[in-house]
């Protein structure tokens, strides 16, 4: 049997939000919408810019790790933390929602713990500015054999590629995984991500198991405007290829089988964690052997749960919100 129903690999950010407007980021020099790393004298001016902030423990597939942890499955989570006030809240934060923070914040480190400073819109946009500290070292050491080796399924940050520690942490990860009979996969994270390493995505495309990614990204990934190219060459080379398109019906390919999924027109209150939780709800019907159709609506409805509040992470039972719509 194994240890975790549910193992993810990736950034250990704590998120820092707070509320404001298009004057603001342009005076700040913010591009508005996107996730931009930046250096820790700008992250401190960042931070210090900020007016009524709250902090929560986050990192893309963390929180798609918490989400399936709220929907009931054992939980394991890789990452890298510092020993400083920032690290102790972040493990905590896991430990809160019923994951285990595998790995020991390290004492002593140059390198403090990484935090995002997140802005979010009127309109619900929310702008990242991701300083990504000690989170950028992780590597194979870092990722307990009997941890992956013994997941059901596991799910790796693309973001973690732009370290060759990072990269060699996952591939050893995703053949731990698979080699014990469980499902390994990736989200894409981010267009300017693919553009950084279009070729390792595509090599690595062909060893894993799933592949989430927005229309952007997979756009990005083939080098074409043509989104239904770029998704039958995906599904050529990876057992099963999932697409969002913000707002648009969700594609979903496996072999031969190609399914699309009806997204309800919701107003954003705050679009973060909407990937993060889709994946969530996808990968939760995945888990509990749920057809294609029926996965996808589980990541939609919790996608909706999570940008109809601040912050990254559902708020509601999203188990319950399934059975309201008989899923479960």
């Amino acid at each position: 049997m194994s240890k975790y129903q549910a193992v993810g690999i990736g950034n250990a950010v704590v998120d820092v939000i707070c509320q404001s407007d298009d004057a603001f980021l342009s005076r700040m020099g913010i591009e508005k919408g996107i996730m931009q790393l930046i250096e820790q004298e700008r992250g401190e001016a960042l931070y210090d810019a900020m007016e009524n902030r709250r902090q929560m423990a986050g990192g893309s597939v963390a929180n798609t790790i918490a989400g399936l942890g709220a929907l009931g499955l054992s939980t394991g989570f890789i990452g890298r933390v510092c020993d400083d006030a920032l690290g102790q809240f972040y493990a905590k934060g896991m430990a809160d929602v019923g994951c285990d923070f595998v790995n020991t914040p390290v004492a002593g480190g140059d390198l403090p713990t990484s935090r995002s400073m997140i802005f979010v819109s009127p309109d619900g946009e929310r702008s990242m500015n991701t300083y990504l500290g000690i989170s950028t070292e992780l590597g194979p050491e870092d990722v307990p054999d009997d941890v992956a080796g013994s997941a059901g399924l596991l799910f790796l940050e693309g973001y973690l590629y732009d370290k060759p520690k990072g990269k060699a942490a996952f591939a050893e990860a995703a053949r731990a995984c698979r080699a014990g009979g469980g499902m390994a996969g990736i989200s894409l994270s981010d267009p300017f991500c693919v553009d950084r390493h279009r070729d390792d995505f595509r090599t690595l495309l062909r060893e894993l198991d799933y592949v989430i990614g927005n229309e952007h990204e997979w756009q990005s990934l083939y080098q074409g405007a043509d989104l239904g190219a770029a998704l039958e060459q995906a599904a050529a080379e990876s057992g099963l290829v999932v697409c969002t398109r913000s707002g648009q019906d969700v594609v979903i390919v496996r072999g031969d089988e190609m399914v699309t999924v009806p997204v309800d027109a919701v107003t954003p209150v705050d679009t973060t964690g909407a990937g993060d939780q889709f994946a969530a709800g996808f990968l939760f019907g995945l888990t509990t052997g749920q057809s294609l159709d029926v996965a996808g609506r589980m990541g939609c409805i919790a996608a909706a749960e999570v940008i109809g509040h601040y912050g990254a992470r559902p708020e509601a039972d999203v188990g319950t919100l399934f059975a309201a719509e008989g899923l479960v």
